[in-house]
């Protein structure tokens, strides 16, 4: 098995959340590039729980989330499901998740049964090739030793080894000090064969479906890029290089089409406003073909350190 998917199944393993009562699972966390858990893992595996108690001809639509505290990775997390409404066409569910006694995040998410309707979207934007773009293998070795350390670089590469990231223009911590344009564009998909994994059996394969699963796998992608845009607009490189101190607020997507996470997936991403030490970015997540399949928006605090 090469690394890829080692890394994949790892991921897989993550959102595999153990049921240990009606409406309450327990998900294992793993060390991030920062010390607390990743905000995308939290999200993902709260949207599994919230799944898990939902007919499976309806995928979720919408979600809503505030991360209240940090989550420590060397402990458990306990999702509670409340089950607040089903109807006929929309069921809803509330999801805390709790560790040490205390609660570290809230989601709330909508899911619907499948039906037609008006349709539009606005177009995809220009964007190149991804395949002509550098790997985070042969672009994180190259910044290593300028802005970033390599022990930093390392452990970033470690980190997103499930995910096949590939920025369009350089990232935030390659040009430090240069200010740009807020917007950034990254195409992504899983790392590793996916159908594989599931079918030899991988950890939440029995017990999500598809659809489900590939919308996780979104969401946990969709928190690792969004607050770059911000970070252009006023040439600092973020966490990686020291120069800000950032953490997820908030975080909602609405889910338009149907997508695989193991295609290629395009994330437009910008910046509208950034103020008070907290600032917004927002994108549009397309598929190769040009749908438009998911829209984020999310707020972060984002402060300069003092000396």
């Amino acid at each position: 098995m090469n690394d890829a998917q080692r890394s994949l199944l790892d991921l897989l393993d993550l959102l595999a959340l153990e049921r240990i009562e009606q409406d309450i699972f327990r998900g294992e966390s793993r060390a991030s590039v920062v010390p607390r858990v990743f905000g995308g893992q939290v999200a993902a595996q709260a949207l599994v729980a919230a799944g898990r108690t939902v007919p499976a001809d309806r995928p979720p639509h919408s979600l809503h989330a505030y991360f209240l505290r940090p989550g420590d990775p060397g402990a458990p997390i306990v999702y509670t499901v409340d089950r607040i409404r089903d109807g006929r066409s929309f069921t809803t569910r509330r999801v805390v998740a709790v560790q040490h006694g205390q609660p570290i995040f809230h989601l709330s998410a909508s899911f619907q049964t499948q039906e037609e309707g008006l349709e539009h979207q606005e177009p995809m934007p220009p964007a190149p090739d991804p395949l002509t773009l550098p790997t985070p293998a042969e672009i994180l070795p190259r910044h290593a030793g300028r802005f970033l350390t390599p022990a930093v670089a390392d452990r970033l590469l470690e980190a997103r080894a499930a995910i096949d990231l590939r920025y369009v223009d350089e990232p935030p911590y390659a040009t430090v000090g240069e200010v740009r344009e807020p917007r950034s564009q990254v195409w992504f998909r899983t790392n590793g064969d996916l159908d594989k994994a599931l079918a030899d059996g991988a950890g939440c394969s029995d017990t999500v479906t598809r659809p489900l699963l590939d919308i996780c796998l979104v969401t946990y992608v969709s928190d690792m890029t969004l607050l770059d845009s911000i970070l252009l607009a006023h040439g600092r490189g973020g966490w990686a290089v020291g120069d800000v101190v950032g953490a997820s607020l908030d975080h909602a997507m609405w889910f338009h089409r149907p997508l695989r996470a193991d295609d290629w997936l395009l994330y437009d991403q910008e910046s509208p406003t950034a103020q008070a030490g907290r600032g917004l970015g927002k994108g549009r997540i397309f598929t190769a073909e040009g749908q438009l399949a998911v829209s984020v928006i999310q707020e972060g605090v984002i402060r300069v350190p003092r000396d």
